[in-house]
């Protein structure tokens, strides 16, 4: 950012500051006559287009407050303007500050501090001056509109004060309340001794305190106000020993190397008093509110427009870089990856070639092959392990525990249809579905078992426990080709078979042998 100048306007003179990293630099000064807007103008041609800010420090500063209905936007400027208008002849170098909201009746009302100067004629020619040598103006300040950012600075950010300080240009008091400016003054004076100049700052101070409550500006029984006396470098011993506290003010002193400090002021020149620290605050911290329009400003907000151009030029700039960046480190990302899918292409295709080259020589075309290894495939998958079957019979004999087996014989052949022994029982509608023939090739079960029971001499009864076993076993796609049994009981309640009186006597379980196919897919 460019240094800005603040051309510190007086009735005495004035004086063009330069603020640079915390330091102010004197650069010209000027007679506040013709021949001064003469040299002024003449200095302006060697810096055209330069940023300045004007800083008035005079008397006869007014100071008026008012209401106004609680609008926002274009509706208050143009009642502002309409305020200013009632309140001064020249607008040129007016200002509204607001003081926030009050509620009057059923409505709420903006406070407002109109503030302007009883003689705007003096400044005019030094506005014209910047105007016609194409300058910026960033804005047109009193000393009592940076007073607030001073007292913050000195530590006071709230409550009520007076901020005394002596200036070239004479004694300067501005009342600060709650961090907004409520009344400043400049009182004139000559050389004074530091005990005289001290003794002076009291009885001012409480000329203005006792201004300030007939105007129902200070509450009168609000304690004791809180005076931050800025004493000039080697007197601060002086002024506390003239300035007493009392019931009605409590006096704080500051040296001026103290205020400079806490501003961030670090060097200005030697002839220059406490308006350096205003000076200062207007070069590096300048309010909000002041004095010169938008006419005046005209090639300043342009020129803050440009800057805010560029700058969001910038920032897209950096944001383009940025998303730029991103996307080439993923394509050198992607880049990479592809390299080392190809690396690995090609160490596959090498281990392919090493293991081809180990296989015998066949007199035959690579579709043979391909043909060959599907054939195998299916004929894999014609020719099922054991273990579904025997899951299926593990899951049926669990429902039967009277059942014992002695073997399972399972193979794979062509099944021969032989009429089961044992039949299932009919389904609910009385007519058993047509089987499906079983094709050349099934799966093939034969299960050898025998029946514990008890009660050896009940042949109905072992005969229907094979026989809802073997049920049990045409199911998930088994179906029954045979059974045998040691006897049988026919539908005419004869009972025939290996029967005998010794077989019945004899300890060991009646034997059965249940045959199952599966065809395959």
């Amino acid at each position: 950012m460019p240094g800005r100048r603040i051309l510190y306007f007086t009735a005495e003179g004035q004086s063009l500051y330069r603020g640079a990293r915390g330091a102010l630099e004197l650069e010209a000064r000027f007679p506040p006559d013709e021949s001064g807007v003469g040299a002024f103008a003449d200095y302006l041609r060697g810096h055209h287009g330069g940023l300045f800010s004007l800083l008035v420090d005079l008397t006869g500063e007014d100071f008026h407050e008012d209401q106004i209905p609680l609008v926002r936007g274009a509706d208050r400027e143009a009642v502002l303007q309409r305020r200013i208008a009632q309140r001064y002849r020249d607008t040129r170098l007016a200002a509204a500050l607001s003081l926030g909201t009050v509620v009057a009746g059923e409505r709420k009302n903006e406070r407002l501090l109109l503030a302007s100067f009883t003689n705007t004629q003096q400044i005019t020619p030094w506005l014209d001056a910047l105007a016609q040598a194409g300058a910026r103006l960033a804005g047109a300040y009193s000393v009592p509109l940076l007073a607030p950012a001073l007292a913050a600075a000195l530590g006071v950010r709230g409550g009520r004060c007076i901020v005394v300080s002596a200036h070239r240009a004479g004694l300067r008091q501005c009342y600060v309340e709650e961090g907004r400016l409520r009344f400043g003054r400049l009182e004139r004076t000559a050389d004074m001794t530091p005990q005289a100049l001290a003794m002076f700052v009291r009885s001012e101070t409480q000329r203005l305190a006792q201004y300030l409550a007939t105007l129902r500006v200070l509450p009168r029984e609000s304690g004791p106000l809180q005076v931050l006396a800025i004493a000039p470098p080697g007197e601060r011993a002086a002024f506390e020993q003239a300035l007493n506290s009392d019931a009605r003010l409590f006096f704080r002193t500051i040296d001026a190397a103290e205020a400079a400090r806490a501003v961030g002021l670090a060097s200005m020149p030697e002839d220059t008093a406490a308006e350096a620290l205003y000076v200062h605050l207007a070069a590096r911290k300048p309010p909000r509110e002041q004095f010169a329009g938008q006419t005046d400003r005209r090639r300043y907000l342009v020129w803050q427009l440009q800057r805010g151009l560029v700058a969001a030029g910038a920032a897209g700039l950096a944001a383009c870089a940025l998303f730029a960046g991103l996307r080439w480190y993923d394509a050198a990302g992607l880049r990479e990856r592809a390299a080392d899918q190809s690396r690995q292409a090609q160490l596959a295709a090498d281990q392919y070639r090493r293991i081809t080259a180990g296989f015998p020589v066949t007199q035959t075309s690579s579709d043979n092959l391909r043909a060959t290894v599907t054939e195998f495939r299916r004929l894999a998958d014609r020719n099922p392990a054991p273990e579904a079957a025997l899951l299926h019979i593990s899951n049926v004999l669990q429902q039967y525990p009277q059942i014992e087996l002695d073997a399972i014989t399972w193979s794979i052949g062509k099944p021969e249809r032989r009429d089961p022994k044992i039949s299932a029982p009919p389904p609910a509608s009385g007519t058993a579905p047509k089987p499906e023939p079983l094709g050349d090739t099934a799966v093939l079960v034969e299960i050898s078992g025998r029946v514990n029971s008890t009660q050896r001499e009940d042949y109905r009864g072992i005969t229907t426990q094979v026989q809802r076993f073997a049920s049990g076993l045409a199911t998930g796609g088994f179906r029954l080709t045979g059974t045998k049994l040691p006897f049988d009981v026919a539908s005419e309640g004869m009972l025939t078979g290996d029967i005998s009186a010794g077989a019945a006597d004899s300890a060991e379980a009646p034997r059965f042998t249940v045959s199952l196919a599966r065809p395959l897919p």
